[in-house]
């Protein structure tokens, strides 16, 4: 059997300031053992955090370049096709300028025609 001890109001709060004050110690001395590697998990982490930051610069780096290489590429198509443009443009003139001279060189042979029939016609009557 258990002895019963009388333990009175300030024997208990010693009892607890007691208990306090070894889990205060028991406390501090994990967080001296824990430390090290406390340090060593932070040391840890910022190098993922550096990694993760270097990671995500290359990425907008390379999506930078990626939309300056579609840009450079936008550019060149559109200066393609307006060359192409330009030079269906420029065939149509040529093509109409083309019709136009024959055009005015049919218009004079047959003026020419007509003037050497016309001129016939007068030599035989005379």
């Amino acid at each position: 059997m258990r002895s019963f001890k009388d333990n009175e109001f300030t024997g208990r709060r010693s009892t607890a300031a007691d208990s306090k004050a070894a889990q205060l110690q028991a406390y501090r001395a994990a967080q001296e053992a824990a430390a090290p590697m406390l340090a060593a998990r932070q040391a840890e982490r910022q190098a993922i955090v550096e990694a993760r930051e270097e990671r995500r610069a290359e990425r907008e780096r390379l999506k930078a370049e990626e939309q300056a290489r579609l840009l450079a590429e936008a550019a060149e198509r559109e200066a393609a096709l307006e060359a192409a443009a330009r030079a269906e443009a420029e065939a149509r003139e040529a093509a109409q300028k083309s019709r136009v001279s024959r055009v005015i060189e049919d218009e004079a042979a047959r003026k020419a025609e007509r003037d050497r029939r016309y001129a016939e016609r007068k030599a035989r009557k005379a």
